[in-house]
């Protein structure tokens, strides 16, 4: 699948464990239709992978296919049955304690016990595993001092009472740790099996043990094609119905374009280019992600005079003001993608007591939305306020084709709207702009957050003062008030919680802490036999344990 945009340093690089969408040639290659009689399906991945250690991956968008924690992710983001049989949370929210089903095990037949549970979580918090998700364990109770190197991890509030019974100790309640439970990083690992394999351990398919439907086999540690095949030793193995998915690594969409049209792929990715050619193919697929594509701001710049714009609020207002996005989407982007409404995408989370989405309900008129005229004035008084009348900016992104194109959009949109601006454009490979958007090296940054789980939460933390993620370093008190009371405070409220989320996006936008630009669309060719898949905008977006193709 393409690259799901976000801050992380070297995430969209390389993937990770995302294994995104599609494709080996193997001796299963044959047709569509031969591929039904045999349940194999066929693939393409846009990257290598860099790891199978759950760990240390930089994402998991599929390896809800080959990893399972105490629940999986079902349809419309809903927690469905994993390895915990059961699950009870205390009445004030802070203790949860899961039953492992007594037929769960590891791909190898060994059985799965709650300890497993409490040593893969302390490995992974362990600041020598250098986990880049560890920051999702926060809210259990020690993880962030574990992590931080200021007590064993030992000291995670996580216990096993017995074989079979787990018991998690949370600071805070989280109303969305449900969910949180559905992500592969919370799966168990065997101790016994990274003790035998030592530092071998992940470096192949074969040095591992899987816990969900699928296991890994065919992948030797740098090699572009591997394979999932039935885990016959997986817990509820008769709802499988595929017994192999083939994975190669195709970069160009000319390429995935003409495996899929010969039959050799049973999905294809399509670029924006191709996009128009397809809208009317039978095939065609729009699918939706809950990745928000924005401008980060360096509010720590190192030029003074960039630094000092970049700090001022009305001259943020006007370069957000200055994007057409309608425009950007519709004649250089060219796919599904959609306008944002804020910084938290829609289709991520719903009021709990209305239903109404969360964006609709945050959404302020006139902060992300194209207006010159009010652009200009802002912009005006903001160079007016740092005593300028110039001012030259380089604006940063990946060398990616779209990203290219964006580039160039916002070099010539801005410079027409804002008077004395400069847009100088850096297009670098995507692993060293992630590393230079991480270190703070760029004036403003083509940027981009996809959601881990279903709750704005996920978007939300990202821009706290203290994350690691806020590379533009945008600091506000009130905001981390915001989500500081959402997490904690307030965190088994769930009308409180949802008011504090609300004002928190609506805070983004009215003080332009960063510039939404589109939500992420994709286009697809899918297999019209191809059935079963369960996707979901956030978490682990492909699940593939129902999926089947008609006969």
């Amino acid at each position: 699948m393409k690259k799901r945009w976000i801050i992380l340093t070297t995430f969209a690089a390389a993937l990770g464990l995302v294994l995104a969408g599609c494709g080996n040639q193997s001796s299963d290659k044959a047709s569509n239709g031969s591929l039904a009689s045999s349940q194999v399906l066929n693939l393409s991945a846009d990257a290598p992978l860099d790891t199978i250690d759950i760990a240390k991956s930089t994402g998991y968008g599929q390896t809800g296919n080959v990893f399972e924690s105490l629940y999986r992710l079902g349809k419309n983001g809903t927690p469905i049955a994993g390895l915990a049989s059961s699950g009870k949370v205390s009445k004030d929210g802070k203790t949860w304690t899961f039953k492992i089903r007594k037929n769960a095990k590891f791909s190898n037949g060994q059985k799965i016990t709650a300890q497993d549970f409490v040593y893969s979580w302390q490995r992974t918090l362990n600041p020598n595993t250098k986990s880049q998700y560890a920051y999702l364990f926060t809210g259990i109770k020690n993880a962030d001092k574990i992590n931080a190197g200021k007590l064993s991890p030992s000291k995670l509030g996580v216990s096993a009472s017995d074989s079979h019974t787990f018991v998690v100790h949370l600071d805070e309640p989280i109303a969305y740790f449900k969910v949180l439970m559905t992500y592969p990083l919370f799966s168990p690992v065997s101790k016994k099996v990274i003790d035998k394999y030592g530092s071998k351990y992940a470096t192949t398919s074969e040095y591992m043990v899987y816990t969900g439907p699928f296991k890994m086999t065919g992948w030797k540690g740098t090699n572009d094609h591997w394979s999932f095949v039935k885990n016959d030793q997986y817990w509820d193995k008769k709802k499988v119905k595929l017994s192999k998915i083939n994975y190669s690594v195709n970069e160009n969409p000319s390429t995935i374009l003409s495996l899929y049209q010969s039959k050799k792929l049973d999905m294809a990715q399509l670029s924006s280019e191709q996009i128009k050619n397809f809208k009317n193919n039978p095939d065609y697929q729009t699918v939706p992600y809950s990745i928000t594509r924005f401008l980060a701001f360096n509010f720590k710049a190192s030029n003074s005079k960039v630094r000092k714009a970049m700090n001022n609020k009305h001259i943020r207002q006007a370069i957000s003001l200055s994007i057409d996005r309608k425009q950007l989407i519709n004649k250089v982007i060219g796919d599904a993608s959609t306008t944002p409404r804020g910084f938290v995408p829609t289709d991520l989370a719903k009021d709990p007591k209305t239903g109404k989405d969360f964006a609709d309900e945050a959404y302020l008129k006139g902060t992300v939305s194209y207006d010159s005229t009010e652009a200009k004035k802002l912009w005006k008084q903001g160079m007016k306020e740092i005593g300028e009348k110039n001012l030259s900016v380089t604006l940063m992104s990946t060398n990616d084709n779209d990203d290219k194109n964006i580039s160039e959009y916002f070099q010539v949109q801005l410079q027409k709207e804002l008077p004395g601006m400069k847009v100088n454009l850096v297009n670098i490979p995507d692993k060293v702009a992630y590393s230079r958007a991480a270190k703070g090296d760029f004036d403003i940054y083509v940027s981009g957050w996809g959601a881990d789980f279903t709750d704005p939460i996920s978007h939300l933390q990202v821009l706290q003062s203290n994350s690691g993620y806020n590379y533009g370093k945008w600091s506000n008190s009130e905001y981390d008030q915001l989500i500081k009371k959402a997490q904690n405070q307030d965190a088994n409220n769930k009308s409180k919680r949802w008011n504090d989320m609300i004002k928190a996006d609506q805070l983004v936008v009215k003080d332009a802490a960063i510039a939404p630009l589109y939500q992420t669309n994709y286009s697809f060719l899918i297999n019209p036999k191809l059935k079963g898949v369960i996707h979901n905008t956030a978490g682990t977006q492909w699940n593939y344990k129902t999926a089947y193709l008609e006969k």
